[in-house]
């Protein structure tokens, strides 16, 4: 900083006359006083006030609507190219001619499952239960002392009404149940192993050719650290942990989608934490969200959907019409963030997805219905498609979450999920010439009849809202429910994996009638809603239904290393995509895994999982709180 010479000041400074000297030591005590003044009392300070502040101390982000400038302050994240999840394709994945492989695993069935039935993996299981709840209790041994905006793990825990993992980990006490959940277990081994053994750090392994696919930011070790942890693979857990605490950079300059970043990373690495106390995986997740903001400096609020977290940049979609942002990605934040404001203290990320909310309650809806384009500048549809499957699904799938996830407090998302699901079934829903239960999709009043495989989820996400309904609908909304499972299920034939997307035209009846429709890469959304069906009804067909679906991924696409995607379900000699994609590992076999379990492991009336299938806690009001102890320690 350069000052001007004051009058009668020699350049060396010891020409002062006293009277001088007073005028002088007046006028920087002056100076020192306005300065101390605007660091800390002045609206605008708080970035300043960060020179002074301890780095441990939270402190509030500020945001503004139309500024990219706001919160670029280590920005900076690595290279992330993920497909958004509606708009996942085989189509250029690799252009190897795949060759016919043995199914014989690098990791032989007979050594995996000793291993597991071992004393040893008891006994590691045992040491680890042992180290998470000393993890959280040295974590908040200072708890007593932490001011109400202060989140507490150990208050966390004793809000719960039943222990996460339940009271024997949810092991079955039908044999040939328990049985079948090992299996699922075996799978995800022998999944885990060979990502490590061909791909590790790398997002996702390509099981044919043994090699790593897109970037080095480990999406299916984030992915897999839950479904680890509640399987009890203790030390496949650790070698997860330690990467993380090791090898996963925040701060490369890169690229990324808002939405994969959020529901694989953010929430991955946030139910890592609610499951294990681990303060390592908090402080991950609240380090990422802070990155993701800047993607809201639109003029609305509503978020692009490719953020550089580098430079703090955002842009839509290059595919999204008219630069507009995506239904199911601009609207599949709520749960993480609000998670985030608990964690941090910071209410931002939930004044960011409130704002979000405010916008579409605001905005006139045809028929009730809420289009998949939406432009960040002027918050107006862009165009009058509707899908419950891709660019639509989680959307409506976080509207009835974020209700349960508020422990029924939050009115506004009931309002908002049971209006919508009116509209849909009055526009969408139909039932099929030999009886089937469909979500058609909607083009500006014209029925589009195709369902795809994304919207298979719908059956569980109508049955965990059926309670919640108005008293005289609840059991059609079950009914509702439990008929689209049963649809979607009718679509998985003849290898007992269902396509991408079926149609219900020409006489088709669940069938896809394009080639382009035919492929499966492992997806979850149908085995999710047996899952969700078998909690809500112990009807036994869905975990037949499961079995049938476990059978088949390993006679179609088990390989010698890993699982692949297949590229037409309706053919029995199989060509596979080379692809084990991360959600195979957090959704798919974790909803199995689930589903051959007892309902006390990750019991429904603590647990929400996000779009990927990790596990968030209910936030109960007493959260931040003194509360009543549900269980102990």
């Amino acid at each position: 900083m350069v000052f001007r010479k004051l009058p009668g000041v020699s350049a060396s400074g010891m020409g002062l006359r006293l009277s001088q000297k007073f005028v002088f030591l007046l006028f920087l005590s002056g100076l020192v006083t306005l300065c101390f003044g605007a660091l800390f009392f002045l609206p605008d300070s708080v970035r300043l006030k960060r020179i002074f502040l301890s780095k441990t101390e939270t402190q509030p982000v500020t945001v503004g609507s139309g500024s990219e400038n706001d919160v670029r302050e280590h920005l900076k994240r690595p290279k992330d190219q993920e497909h958004p999840r509606g708009m996942a394709s085989v189509k250029g994945e690799t252009s190897t001619k795949l060759k016919s492989l043995s199914r014989k695993p690098s990791v032989s069935h007979e050594a995996t499952e000793e291993r597991l039935a071992g004393g040893k993996a008891q006994e590691d299981l045992t040491l680890l239960r042992s180290k998470t709840e000393s993890a959280s209790e040295k974590s908040t041994s200072s708890d007593h002392g932490a001011t109400s905006d202060t989140f507490s793990y150990k208050k966390f825990k004793r809000c719960l009404l039943r222990p996460p993992l339940g009271t024997d980990d949810g092991k079955p006490s039908d044999p040939k149940t328990n049985e079948r959940r090992e299996k699922v277990k075996e799978m995800m081994k022998f999944a885990w192993d060979n990502y490590k053994r061909y791909a590790w750090g790398k997002n996702e392994l390509q099981p044919l050719t043994r090699n790593g696919h897109i970037g080095n930011i480990g999406a299916s070790i984030i992915d897999s650290l839950d479904t680890l942890y509640i399987m009890g693979l203790v030390e496949e857990y650790n070698d997860a942990k330690d990467w993380v605490q090791t090898s996963l950079d925040l701060n490369s300059n890169g690229e990324a989608s808002l939405f994969e970043v959020n529901i694989r990373y953010v929430g991955g690495l946030l139910s890592a934490y609610y499951l294990t106390g681990e303060e390592l995986f908090k402080n991950k997740a609240v380090e990422l969200g802070e990155k993701l903001l800047p993607a809201f400096n639109t003029p609305t609020g509503i978020p692009r959907g490719v953020i550089n977290l580098g430079s703090g940049t955002s842009w839509s979609w290059g595919w999204a019409s008219a630069g507009s942002s995506i239904l199911a990605e601009f609207g599949t934040l709520h749960l993480e963030f609000v998670h985030l404001t608990e964690l941090s203290g910071n209410p931002i990320y939930t004044e960011k997805v409130m704002n979000i909310r405010k916008l579409l309650n605001k905005i006139e809806k045809p028929h009730g219905l809420y289009p998949n384009f939406l432009s960040p500048v002027s918050g107006n549809w862009v165009q009058h498609h509707v899908s419950i499957g891709g660019l639509g699904d989680s959307f409506y799938e976080y509207l009835i979450k974020s209700y349960l996830m508020s422990d029924k407090t939050d009115d506004d998302a009931k309002k908002m999920y049971y209006s919508a699901l009116e509209a849909i079934e009055a526009n969408l829903v139909q039932k099929s010439p030999g009886g089937l239960t469909y979500m058609a999709e909607w083009r500006g009043g014209i029925l589009d009849h195709k369902m795809g495989h994304l919207a298979c989820f719908s059956g569980g996400m109508i049955g965990i809202g059926a309670d919640d309904g108005a008293p005289e609908k609840r059991q059609h909304y079950l009914d509702l429910a439990a008929e689209i499972t049963h649809t979607c299920h009718e679509s998985y034939t003849p290898t007992k994996l269902g396509p991408e997307a079926f149609r219900f035209d020409s006489g088709a009846e669940a069938t896809a009638t394009r080639l382009s429709d035919r492929y499966y890469i492992l997806r979850p959304e149908v085995i999710e809603s047996y899952m969700y069906m078998w909690r809500l009804t112990h009807d036994p067909k869905y975990r037949e239904w499961g079995w049938e679906a476990v059978q088949a991924l390993e006679e179609h696409c088990r390989v010698e290393s890993g699982f692949s995607g297949i590229r037409d379900v309706y053919t029995l000699t199989v060509s596979h995509d080379n692809m084990q994609q991360s959600f195979f590992l957090s959704e798919t076999l974790k909803y199995l895994y689930l589903l051959f379990s007892d309902d006390d492991l990750l019991p429904l009336e603590d647990w929400v999982f996000n779009t990927e299938a990790h596990p968030l806690p209910i936030v109960r009001k007493n959260f931040r709180e003194k509360s009543t102890f549900f269980f102990p320690l």
